[in-house]
């Protein structure tokens, strides 16, 4: 016989189908091709020339740069609009670090009663559809002058990051044995120096993952900074793209606001690219191993 040599799991092997097989590529395939169809599109809008943006030819002919030009030229503000963005990203996720580190390691190791209600609330937070603060936040802002300035961006976008970052890293510390500290407090460390320096380092992959959830949000952010800043020197890049009315006096800035968005989207691929093992690693943590 022809399988007399084979084992039991080869000869199952050999009868499954080719689909079967090469079903799951293909799952993958087709989700890979959904998901990167938009930005291959953007791209080679970005590259054609503004006369040719309504060509469907999968790729520019020719190859042009003018959008790009126009974009970065002076009186845009996109620069500035890019290091806007970086100063509001960059400190909501500092501050959602810092302050999600500290509350998350309570919740996870103090016993109280309630905590439970408290994450719960935590969670429920961050529920609420940001359309339905934009009025009441504004009305503040305008009390308190803060209109126009970064802190009326920076903290509503700390409001959402912080609950999702406090409940993520709460099951990532929650998973880790108390016997850690135990131990470094028995070589002499407080429980300061025991979090900082044997939890925190574990932690990494939880760390980083929140970081990157946090910073994306934080970056793609659009509708708080429309409707808190009026101000061209305030305006994060996504509010500057919806801005653009045509560059070098053209009237349509489709291929303008398409090279805005291939470089506003470059940092964000190339963070997730830098950190994609340790993303990987925490989104995994705490998964039935």
């Amino acid at each position: 016989m022809a399988t007399a040599g084979l084992t039991s799991a080869q000869i199952r092997a050999a009868e499954v189908g080719p689909l079967r097989r090469w079903a799951p590529l293909i799952g993958v395939a087709l989700i890979v091709v959904y998901c990167l169809a938009p930005f291959f599109w953007m791209v080679v809008s970005a590259f054609r020339r503004p006369s040719d943006q309504f060509d469907n030819s999968p790729l520019p002919s020719p190859w042009s740069l003018q959008n790009y030009k126009d974009v970065f030229k002076e009186g845009t503000g996109f620069t500035r609009g890019l290091l806007n963005s970086l100063i509001v990203a960059g400190t909501v996720t500092i501050l959602t670090l810092l302050i999600g580190l500290v509350a998350a390691y309570t919740l996870a190791r103090l016993d109280f009663r309630g905590k439970y209600v408290v994450l719960a609330v935590i969670i429920t937070t961050s529920m609420f559809p940001g359309i339905s603060l934009v009025v009441p936040l504004l009305k503040l802002f305008i009390s308190i002058d803060w209109i126009n300035t970064y802190q009326a961006m920076i903290v509503p976008s700390l409001s959402f990051a912080l609950p999702l970052a406090v409940w993520i890293l709460t099951a990532f510390f929650r998973q880790m044995p108390r016997e850690l500290e135990q131990a470094a407090m028995v070589d002499g460390c407080t429980p300061a120096q025991a979090f900082r320096k044997v939890i925190l380092p574990i932690a990494a992959p939880g760390v980083f993952t929140t970081a990157i959830i946090t910073f994306i949000a934080a970056w793609n952010e659009f509708l708080i900074a429309l409707s808190m800043v009026q101000i061209k020197e305030r305006q994060t890049a996504n509010v500057i793209i919806s801005g653009f009315t045509g560059a070098a006096g053209r009237d349509q800035p489709f291929g303008s606001q398409m090279a805005a968005g291939v470089v506003v989207t470059i940092p964000l691929v190339i963070a997730v690219l830098l950190f994609q093992r340790r993303i990987v690693a925490g989104l995994t943590a705490g998964g039935v191993k």
